[in-house]
């Protein structure tokens, strides 16, 4: 290469690195801001309102109801006769139609299980 090009391509070399500089200075400068803006909006407000908010939330709080939502499905399983995608839309159905979120539904149904005693006639049934 020649002397001239070398000095050329220092110098694009100096200025991408000057460039890379300014930009991590905005770079920290916007996640100053970013914490800044969650603390204020953080502050003075429920936890209840901050979790509806964040997607990270709903999904542990999805991921916390499906197990009571699997069980209400195999209630809905055993009493209807039915499989698994079967039951899993007449509960959806159910909860659209009654305006109920389906974790609650769920809930009640599992209660309603828990309330219940086994028949000595028969170990398996259940009776409500």
């Amino acid at each position: 290469m020649e002397s001239g090009a070398v000095f050329q391509l220092s110098q694009r070399v100096a200025a991408a690195q000057e460039q890379a500089r300014v930009n991590l200075k905005y770079l920290d400068a916007a996640r100053s801001r970013l914490r800044q803006t969650r603390q204020r909006m953080t502050e003075g407000r429920e936890r209840r309102s901050i979790l509806h908010e964040s997607a990270y939330a709903r999904l542990e709080a999805r991921l916390a109801s499906m197990p009571l939502i699997e069980q209400a499905k195999g209630v809905v399983m055993a009493r209807m006769g039915c499989g698994p995608d079967e039951a899993f839309a007449l509960l959806k159905k159910s909860s659209q139609r009654a305006n109920v979120k389906m974790r609650d539904l769920a809930a009640d149904i599992v209660g309603a299980v828990d309330s219940t005693s086994v028949s000595p006639d028969r170990p398996g049934d259940v009776v409500c």
